[in-house]
This record gives C-alpha cells, structure tokens and sequence, in this order.
C-alpha cells in the first residue's frame, strides 16, 4: 500500500516533510510555549478540513475554546464559516480533573464515533499526561490505546505538547508517535527566530535539519534550508555572452559574462559597485531580460531616483514587470527567509539577471543567530539560481589594504565564477579609481589594470594603465620605458597597440569603446603606429581594420 499525502495548507512545510504529511498518521507536534504549536495545528486543520473530511479539536485544560478562536480569527486562514461545522471544537478539561483515564478516553471515543471526522487534534496532550496519577506502565497503556483506536478509525491525528530535550528518550508518547515535528523560539540580543525540525516521519523522506519559519498575519510560512532548481533548468540553452553595460568592461571581459555565471564586485566604498548594479540590470531589461534587484542598503527610492539620472527609468520598468525591486532592512531575518522570497521573484517575473547590493547589508540584516549559516545559505541560493541560467551579481564592500589582496569578509569569493575588483590608486598627485578582472572561468579575459571613471552616466572603462608598476599598492610608480622593446612610443600609443595585440583586428570605432579614448587622440596614436610600421590599416567592405605587425611577447611566428 502506497502513502496518501496530504497537504498540511502551510507553505514551505510540505517540502520539508518530503511531499506532505501521511494520511492516517498519529503525529506529535512539541515545543515550549509560544513557539508556534497551536498556530499550526489550526492553519493545518483550517487547510484539510470540509463537510467530506471533518474535524475535532480537544482542548484540554489550556486556553477556553472561545479565548483561542478570538486570537486564532486574526489569521487569514481562519474560516468562520467552518467553525460549529466542519470543525468542532470540544473541551475534555473535566475528564482531565477527574483523573481518569477511562472515561478521558471514553469521551474522546464517543466523540469520534459521532463525527466521524478525517482529523483530530489534542491540544495539550502533555496536560493529559500531566494530571495522570497513574504509572509509566498505565500511561503507555493507555497511549497505546489511543493509537489503536485512532488507527482504527483512519483519522489522520494530532497530539500538541509542551516537551523538553530531556524527554525525548523516557516518554512513551515519542516512541509510539508517527512524526515528531519539534518548534523551538531562539532569542539572541534583540531578535527572535523560530524554526522547526522533522525529527521523525515514518515512511517519508523529510528534509533534515532546522528550517526557519515566520508567523504573520496570514499564518505560518516555512523556509526550507534546500533551495530549488528553477522552473525549466533541466532544458537550458547553451551558453551565450550578456554584456554588463559598461563601456569598455566588456572587452576585458573577453566579449561579455557569460549566461549562468555569478559576479562578485569587490571594492571599498566610492569605487561604483552600486553603479555597476544599476548598468547591469538596466542593460539587460534593454536587452530582454527581466532582472531582481535585491537590496539591502540604499532605499529603493533613492535607487531609483539614482537609476535614472544615469538614464535608467527603473520605475517603468517594475510597471512593465520587467523589473522587481526588493528591499531588506530588518535585523531578525533569517538567510532562508531572504533567499526563499528572492527566489520567488525570479521566477514570478522570469528573471534572467539578479543584483544582490550588497552582501554586507545582507549579513547585517540577518539576525546574530543567522549569521553562522549567512555562507552555507548563499551557497544553496546562487547555485540554485545559476544552475537556472539567472547571470547574478553581487557586491561587497572591502577595506583598502596595501599588502595584500581581500575580495571579500565573508570568504565567499570561491562561490564566483568572476571577480571584477576596482580600487583606489594614486596617479600622478591624482586618486584615480582602477579595476581588473580577477577571476573569470571558462573564457579568456584581459590582465591588464583599468583606470575608469563614473560619470552622470555611470562607469566608463579606460585604456590598460601599462606605463605603472605596483598599482595594487595604491602609490604606482611610472615604469622606465623599454627602447629595446617598442622604441618610439608613446604610454597611449603603447595602450592602443596593447588593445590590437589583444583582439586581433579593431577598427577604429572598437578602440575608442574599449579604450575611453577621444577620437581626434586615437587617430594620432594610429597614424604614428602606422608611420612606425607596428601596424598596418586594411581596407574590407568600406571599414578600416588595424592589424598589428608585432606579434605579443612569448606567442612564436607564423609559418
């Protein structure tokens, strides 16, 4: 016989319990008071019961019936239409007192056999086991028979109790239940986080481990610790080159990112990462590709005011829903919460790119106890969404340092694909700003140091800063020339012939995207290097391509 499920109606919790919850199966809900117990039992009950599949809900000796549906109607599961019908509820607080465990059980009996109901509910057990005079041979005899005869009925059961970690391996109500689902509430400084653990489920494949769940107004949400693949992942297209909106970055990135990939942009604060957000995710809704903007730090409004004074109207694009914005500033959030609801908004509007600015307002909206799992949680989100086809990028905020090289506090650099890392250096008595690609898998990118400016337009990438040495430093020094090498010229001329060794062939056009270079300049720096014979100008189909005569240093010659 194979297992019904049912649907326990609480979002996130079917996946952690492996699909949902066993039909007929007798099922201990525990935790310490306030954890949630009561909430779920009745979100759940309110989700499965109907005039087919009634139920009965004891209470014993807690809150009156009355007082609980006055707090419990708040919830926007509650259904007073059900209340009374489809769902009763009975309270057994005199059996309890009378110490009896035969006529306990005979009402609870006579209850059921009138009703018939699909589901019961004993909200607080640990009360009843409680108020028993009786031995540990008399209670597990009577649990015994309590499970006889809800099995026996086929209803589907649900035992609430107040238990502690020290009764898990003495009390019989944990060896004879059929799924032991345990809420705890972790208090740390000022925030509060809730989760629960699946620590049995006979017959089912759960989801180990503690999954963070919230209560709002609309009931229990559950945030499993697995993240999904995407809709649609198993049938990828090949992989293709996104551009990132930025003059010039492009061609270091040898012609583009390429789809899937995850970018971290690395650099203190001034250097243009929230600038580069706005270039990549304004240049791919351009280009077709809906994004997500997840934000931490600046306000969405002055994001988007920000966006389009660079020429970027975002706000159109959110009404088109080309675009979502989400914005995090609380500091009691959990890792999964966050992932779970950027997740949903890629595939709500079918995102193909993902901005998370930054990581540090990230971890910083976390609360202190979610902060442990912030690089397990980030692993699990950008892997799920890369193995999608989402292009994400991410920034972090580093501190400037002399002697050595940190893209990241967090240690999260290994989970990129590419680095972009932009800094600081002091240039001739000027604080000029430079990048580099770091890091960039499966495909070729350029080694060389950038300098780039941010505009009113945003980040525009310069030609290679060649004529330094010891940029990294932050106090470059000019670097004697080689007259051995490239006699004759010029830092600039150096940079363009530099740029055409790199690619090939360029026109003049090409070169001055790539290089930031004025054109009246670039013509000069290209009528000397033809004059010098380090290139040749070739005409094909109306356009002028430079092709170099130098060949790079270590590549041998042609035969």
């Amino acid at each position: 016989m194979g297992l019904k499920l049912l649907s326990t109606g609480i979002p996130g919790l079917d996946k952690v319990f492996g699909g949902g919850l066993p039909e007929y199966s007798f099922n201990l809900i525990a935790g310490p008071p306030g954890a949630g117990k009561t909430t779920l039992a009745h979100q759940l009950t309110f989700a499965n019961a109907s005039a087919e599949r009634p139920a009965l809900y004891f209470t014993v000796l807690g809150e009156p019936s009355l007082k609980m549906l006055r707090y419990q109607q708040q919830m926007g599961f509650f259904d007073p239409e059900k209340v009374g019908t489809v769902i009763r509820f009975i309270d057994l607080s005199r059996e309890v007192l009378a110490e009896d465990p035969d006529a306990l059980l005979d009402s609870i009996v006579q209850h059921v056999e009138q009703t018939n109901p699909a589901i019961v509910v004993v909200d607080s057990f640990r009360t009843v086991t409680r108020a028993y005079a009786g031995g540990d041979v008399e209670l597990q005899g009577f649990l015994q028979r309590l499970a006889l005869h809800l099995t026996s009925w086929q209803v589907t059961s649900f035992l609430i109790g107040e238990y502690s970690d020290g009764e898990l391996s003495n009390n019989a109500v944990f060896t004879i239940a059929d799924a032991i689902c345990w809420l705890t509430q972790n208090k740390e400084r000022n925030s509060i986080v809730r989760k629960i653990e699946v620590m049995k489920m006979r017959g089912q494949a759960t989801i180990p481990g503690l999954h963070t769940f919230r209560i709002s107004e609309q009931g229990i949400h559950v945030f499993p610790r697995t993240m999904s693949r995407l809709p649609g992942a198993e049938a990828l297209p090949e992989r293709s080159r996104v551009t990132m909106g930025v003059p010039g970055l492009d061609e270091m990135l040898g012609g583009g990112l390429l789809t899937g990939d995850a970018t971290l942009v690395a650099g203190p604060s001034g250097t243009g990462k929230t600038a580069m957000s706005i270039q990549f995710t304004g240049e791919g809704v351009r280009h077709g590709e809906p994004g997500v903007l997840a934000l931490f730090e600046e306000h969405p409004e002055e994001f988007v005011t920000r966006a389009a004074e660079m020429g970027f109207d975002l706000e159109a694009m959110m009404q088109q829903d080309r675009l979502r914005v989400l914005y995090f500033r609380p500091l009691d959030l959990s890792a999964d919460e966050i992932l779970h609801e950027v997740q949903q908004a890629v595939v709500q509007i079918g995102a193909r790119r993902l901005v998370m600015d930054s990581l540090n307002g990230l971890e910083l909206a976390l609360s202190p106890s979610s902060r442990e799992d912030f690089r397990e949680s980030l692993y699990r989100m950008v892997g799920a969404l890369t193995g999608g086809g989402v292009s994400v990028l991410l920034t972090v905020e580093v501190t400037e340092s002399f002697d050595r090289i940190n893209f990241s506090p967090h240690t999260v650099s290994f989970m990129a694909h590419n680095i972009i890392f932009l800094r600081y250096a002091e240039i001739d008595g000027e604080l000029r700003k430079v990048l580099t690609v770091a890091k960039m898998r499966r495909s070729q990118h350029s080694p060389y140091l950038h300098a780039y400016e941010i505009s009113s337009k945003g980040l525009r990438v310069a030609g290679p800063l060649t004529g330094y040495s010891g940029i990294l430093t932050g106090v470059p020094t000019p670097r004697r020339p080689d007259p051995a090498g490239l006699p004759g010229l010029t830092g600039r001329e150096r940079a363009v012939l530099d740029r055409v060794l790199a690619l090939g062939e360029a026109t003049a056009e090409r070169l001055t995207e790539a290089l930031g270079v004025d054109p009246p300049a670039l013509s000069r720096a290209l009528a000397r290097l033809v004059d010098l014979n380090y290139l040749i100008a070739v005409d094909e189909d109306g356009k002028v391509l430079y092709r170099s005569v130098v060949r790079p240093l270590g590549q041998p010659e042609s035969e």
